[in-house]
């Protein structure tokens, strides 16, 4: 089944062309990463999800409402939340609770028992009094989940819900993320590669606002991931990393590779040529290494392979 359903959505922006031509189909229930770089298209596509923002031509279905044609606002059953949250410092997480609630016309003892519910998921009963103004980063993102889960939405829209956190936040948000699967669709737009990896079952890579590919996570994987091979040469090394790093790039069998610290990792035709290739090297040129090993393909190397060539093998 089909949650939302995008099609040829394009939003420009006077000279600007957000959206060209979007085409999406998420499934029902699952967790979804909506992955692409800065200024790809997804914040304007998750307003137009939201009802925040009108498409200039194309349509949506959503939770089985159509947007677009003479009907520009979302289900009552669509969450969302920001990048950036904005919340009353005064008030607690009760207090903003029962606010958001009594938008969506959640009232009485059914808008108690939601905010208890929430606040124990959120992980925020123990500080369901104090005031959101000291709260952490971590702990705001939290509430804001909550609060855009308190009309019980059939879709939750995240857009970048763990940006600028800590790695503390960071694993308090995602672990949150990961309790709604099954519950709810959740959409969520990232440039964290990793944390999609951990907890999005499906994924939509986009750029300059068009779709390059959507699929599960592990037939994305399989379908576009290459051979990984990372060589960790041994800090002491006298010579520049560059030095070392275009000696092996330039090997037979490495196609290219990105630089980490000492750390070298490189996509490859066949790893037993390359692992050849690269040792023969590293013992004629004397290099002291750390670690060389063929390791598992990554969701950043599918998303660089297309983005990096557009639709080159797809």
């Amino acid at each position: 089944m089909t949650a939302i359903r995008v099609n040829k959505l394009t939003k420009v922006y006077g000279k600007v062309r957000a959206l060209d031509g979007l085409d999406l189909e998420i499934p029902t229930g699952s967790v979804y990463g909506f992955l692409g770089p800065n200024g790809a298209g997804k914040t304007t596509t998750l307003r137009i999800l939201a009802g925040l923002a009108k498409a200039t031509s194309g349509s949506v279905d959503i939770a089985g409402k159509v947007m677009g044609r003479g009907n520009p606002k979302p289900s009552a059953k669509v969450g969302y939340l920001p990048e950036e949250p904005a919340f009353y410092g005064w008030m607690t997480p009760i207090e903003f609770m029962s606010y958001a609630g009594e938008i969506f016309d959640v009232q009485g003892k059914a808008l108690k028992e939601r905010i208890s519910t929430l606040l124990e998921l959120a992980g925020l009963n123990e500080v369901k009094k104090r005031r959101i103004g000291g709260f952490s980063r971590g702990m705001r993102q939290r509430l804001g989940i909550a609060q855009a889960l308190i009309n019980q939405p059939e879709i939750l829209l995240l857009d970048e819900p763990v940006s600028a956190l800590d790695p503390t936040g960071r694993k308090e948000v995602l672990e949150l993320i990961e309790s709604l699967a099954g519950k709810c669709t959740v959409v969520m737009s990232s440039h964290i590669l990793a944390d999609v990896e951990r907890v999005c079952d499906t994924v939509a890579i986009i750029d300059h606002g068009k779709c390059l590919v959507q699929d599960k996570k592990a037939a994305l994987m399989e379908r576009y991931a290459t051979n990984v091979v990372e060589l960790e040469i041994d800090p002491r090394e006298g010579r520049s990393i560059n030095d070392w790093k275009q000696v092996i790039f330039d090997l037979k069998g490495v196609n290219k590779g990105t630089l980490d610290g000492y750390t070298l990792r490189m996509s490859v035709e066949d790893v037993h040529i390359a692992l050849h290739s690269i040792l023969e090297r590293l013992a004629q040129d004397n290099l002291p290494i750390v670690r060389l090993e063929q390791v598992k393909p990554s969701l950043e190397d599918v998303f660089m392979k297309l983005v990096n060539h557009g639709k080159e093998g797809i």
